[in-house]
């Protein structure tokens, strides 16, 4: 094997301002080394804190003015490892409304000093409401902001009664990690300024719940007391997480709502190559398992739907200094995956005890996952039936081809499932047929060069999924969402000699995504249209990174019916070299979602490293 490889495989995570190896998920690390870093320069007070962000469009919230509640103010200090922050949660008794059109949740945080990206969550009586990464700060201080809506949750959130409120943030605190996470959470309940309107959906699409919000959410989260965040952990490909539950037996329309996030030796799942090519260079501590993952939901052991996630790049991810101060695509707020098992209540409403199961294909230490069930009630019959009419899934096919010769070679991943289920429901509003289709693909293209000091990866995942629900009166409502998620990475590793090396790490990542509210309609009801470019150098001399730059270019486009958003916008090294805003809805313009993206970094094994090794190259 050639020595060269080694520094890249193994030792370029301490070059970097852990950039393959981010802390968002500190937890059940074991190989965490404590050490101290190079000196740092006193903090200067008189300098404001730097305003970190990811660009999302604005919450379209109506003119009115919102009830607000402070649900928790908490330094996240040395939590990791101990229960989540708790608080009581109570419908503000104060508000004088009852209808809301939006309902927002605003996560608030400060911090100052030295600190890894930490995964946190918020959960109401086990329901999470958001997933999401903080931000890594700087000797004079960040800040930053998430908005999420919340509305669907309305059913929750409005309910007469005292719920528990809960956060997890893994943090540590000593002489070497000083950063503390100061956090405000509040909620904004925005009344509608027409009476019932949050109701007309719901008139509209009675029978089909289509377009409206669900009256009562089971969480498929665990159970507290936790030292621990509630969701789920998978450890490998054969660890299935199963919780048993029970529904009312007047349920007409079932959707599930999947969150996820991966850490550890799977931060970085769509760069692991294949195991004949670890075994065959014999690289045991390198992670692997191939780069091909797959959430599988299965509902009394048959399979309901799957969930081929974003690739999200936490805030320590790849070159820190990318992120500074615009965050990757989803690291803020973590994307939610919805699956409509409507077809399979017939299965379900015996009022008797069933279960549902979590597993990750191709998994290694560590998945966290964790659901919601939204459930839409008949209010004028205590029972409603239905039946499961077709289930249709095409088994999970799976082409892989690899050509390599030592450390350099190519590898091809490519990957499709279908699944189709239709059943129908009856209710007091009639029978209503539904039909839900999951249509996915996949494409990885691997490369390795340079006896491992090259790494080229380009992935694509299509994920398209619509339902159909036929009325009585024999219309057909429905819903379709087309997405496609980007990743093009590229490392380079060049030895200087005398002790110096520079190494290239640069990422393109995309989000897109049609939504249609009719199915068969054209044009989509929205498109969005969200790209992300990042290039980045350090150099390194005698293990410590003495300089580098990040940049970061993005461009931002919301097309909806009655609401447009743009923004493109770009950074180096903290700071804003253009900042370009509009809301003007235009012409639809053509996807650029191109294929001619290049380059990228090495191996993402996911290890423990000397944090004493790293330098900011701005001193902070």
């Amino acid at each position: 094997m050639s020595s060269s490889f080694f520094p890249l495989l193994f030792f370029l995570p301490l070059l970097f301002l852990n950039p393959l190896f981010s802390q968002a998920n500190l937890h059940q690390s074991k190989t965490l080394l404590k050490s101290s870093f190079v000196s740092q320069p006193s903090t200067n007070d008189t300098v404001p804190p730097t305003l970190f962000f990811e660009v999302t469009k604005p919450i379209n919230v109506p003119d009115t003015k919102p009830c607000s509640l402070s649900l928790l103010q908490h330094d996240f200090g040395y939590t990791y490892g101990k229960p989540p922050v708790f608080a009581n949660y109570t419908f503000p008794s104060d508000c004088p409304y009852q209808e809301f059109s939006k309902i927002v949740l605003e996560w608030n945080a400060t911090c100052k000093g030295r600190q890894f990206d930490r995964i946190f969550g918020v959960w109401l009586s086990g329901v999470e409401l958001l997933r999401s990464c903080t931000a890594e700060p700087r000797a004079t201080g960040i800040v930053w902001s998430v908005k999420k809506d919340v509305t669907r949750y309305s059913s929750l959130l409005l309910m007469n009664k005292t719920q528990t409120f809960a956060v997890y943030m893994g943090n540590l605190v000593d002489k070497t990690y000083t950063g503390v996470y100061h956090v405000n959470i509040t909620l904004y309940f925005y009344p509608d300024v027409e009476k019932m309107k949050l109701f007309e959906g719901k008139g509209e699409y009675l029978g089909s719940g289509v377009g409206s919000k669900a009256d009562l959410i089971i969480p498929f989260s665990r159970d507290l007391p936790l030292n621990d965040g509630l969701w789920y952990e998978i450890e490998n490909a054969t660890d299935i997480k199963v919780k048993e539950f029970e529904i009312p037996q007047n349920v007409y329309r079932a959707v599930l709502e999947v969150y996820v996030s991966f850490h550890e030796n799977d931060e970085f799942w769509y760069g692991n190559p294949p195991n004949e090519y670890i075994a065959a260079n014999n690289l045991t501590d390198l992670a692997g398992n191939g780069p091909f993952r797959e959430v599988v939901v299965s509902l009394d052991g048959e399979v309901v739907g799957a969930v081929w996630p974003f690739t999200v790049v936490y805030t320590g991810g790849i070159n820190p200094l990318l992120w500074r101060p615009i965050s990757a695509i989803g690291s803020f707020d973590l994307p939610t995956y919805d699956i409509e098992i409507t077809p399979f209540l017939g299965n379900i409403l015996d009022g008797k005890t069933h279960k549902l199961s979590f597993g990750v294909t191709n998994a290694l230490n560590v998945w966290y996952i964790d659901a919601n069930l939204h459930l839409w009630l008949d209010s004028k019959s205590a029972k409603t039936e239905g039946k499961l009419v077709q289930y249709d899934i095409v088994p999970l096919g799976v082409l892989s081809v690899s050509d390599f010769k030592g450390l350099n070679g190519t590898f091809v991943t490519n990957t499709t499932r279908f699944i189709s289920l239709t059943g129908w429901v009856k209710s007091t509003y009639g029978t209503v047929s539904t039909k839900f289709i999951q249509n996915l693909s996949y494409s990885n293209s691997m490369v390795m060069g340079k006896n491992g000091n090259l790494q080229i990866v380009n992935q694509t995942i299509h994920f398209d999924d619509s339902v159909y629900a036929k009325m009585p009166t024999s219309n057909v409502k429905s819903q379709k969402s087309l997405k496609r998620f980007l990743l093009y990475l590229y490392s380079d590793y060049l030895d200087q000699g005398n002790g110096t090396s520079l190494s290239v790490a640069n990422v393109t990542l995309g989000f897109n995504e049609k939504k249609f509210e009719d199915a068969d309609a054209r044009p989509p009801s929205s498109s969005l249209r969200n790209l992300q470019k990042g290039e980045g150098v350090m150099v390194v001399k005698d293990n410590l990174v003495v300089s580098g730059v990040g940049s970061t270019q993005q461009t931002y486009n919301y097309d909806g019916s009655k609401f447009c958003y743009f923004r493109n916008i770009s950074s180096s090294n903290y700071t804003i070299l253009y900042d370009e805003v509009g809301n003007t809805c235009n012409k639809r313009a053509k996807s650029h979602f191109g294929y001619g993206l290049s380059r990228w970094w090495p191996f993402p094994a996911r290890r423990a490293f000397l944090a004493s090794h790293v330098i900011n190259p701005n001193g902070n």
